[in-house]
């Protein structure tokens, strides 16, 4: 599905004090996406209709669903009318796991655990990440400055959030949009995975709040920092400091604040 899709012109009235006169929009295109694994449906998603194959190894990877990107052995877009299929093929006993967990069909674009039923699922076990070298405060601010000209669907319709992976030197190496921050994510970690790049070896930067599931994520992802632009949950910073991951929050015009492992940030 192009990029064009992610948003259409929609006709309006503009109205100030007590004129109106008829103008015209950029609206982002929201679409139900279904992933449906070895032909059994999981979950079904709102989300934007672009980079969806991004999206579907992202939200395999960073759920645990499998382990690795060369675990999804076919991955299909299929257009439908009413939305998108994700037709996933993974080994069976994968399949056989994620089938037990009783994910339920319908999900929002602004809950990444809508449907998950038990509180054991929602907390799952994540691994510890190792320490790593340190990233120059001048690169985070770098990146930052950079993020918003990359927002290009964003720029046109105001509506959608975006997850960039950059290096330690600030550069911007992949950039993801979705109307959904946790679509934005998975979109980025797929794309990070598919094009080989080793997630320890940069930072993750969300035009969101940084909340838990988010940080689950990206440890699942293998990143040890994480930047937001908006406020931590104290949930997120207690499954931070648990995981040996960085959190860099209201990150604005060269400022932050670390709000686990500060001795990441150089």
């Amino acid at each position: 599905m192009s990029e064009q899709r992610a948003y259409r012109q929609v006709t309006l009235a503009r109205v100030h004090q007590h004129s109106r006169a008829q103008a015209h929009d950029q609206v982002a295109t929201e679409v139900p996406v279904a992933l449906v694994y070895n032909c059994q449906s999981h979950a079904v998603m709102m989300a934007s209709p672009c980079h969806l194959l991004d999206f579907a190894y992202g939200f395999t990877l960073s759920e645990g669903i499998v382990e690795s990107a060369s675990e999804l052995l076919h991955t299909a877009v299929l257009p439908q009318s009413q939305g998108v299929t994700l037709a996933i093929t993974i080994p069976e006993h994968r399949a056989s796991r994620l089938h037990e967990r009783s994910r339920s069909l319908e999900g929002r674009s602004g809950c990444g655990l809508c449907g998950i039923q038990e509180m054991a699922q929602a907390l799952r076990p994540l691994p510890t990440l190792p320490e790593t070298a340190g990233i120059p405060a001048r690169a985070i601010a770098a990146a930052l400055t950079a993020l918003p000209a990359q927002q290009l669907l964003n720029r046109d319709t105001g509506a959608l959030h975006a997850a960039a992976f950059a290096d330690r030197e600030g550069a911007l190496r992949i950039v993801r949009e979705d109307i959904g921050r946790h679509n934005a994510l998975d979109k980025l970690i797929g794309a990070t995975a598919r094009a080989g790049i080793n997630a320890s070896s940069g930072v993750v930067l969300v035009t969101s709040r940084c909340s838990m599931e988010m940080v689950q994520k990206t440890i699942a992802f293998g990143c040890p920092l994480l930047v937001a632009v908006s406020a931590p949950t104290s949930l997120a910073i207690e499954l931070a400091q648990a995981h040996n991951l960085t959190i860099a929050a209201f990150a604005r015009n060269e400022r932050f604040n670390l709000y686990s492992h500060p001795q990441r940030v150089l």
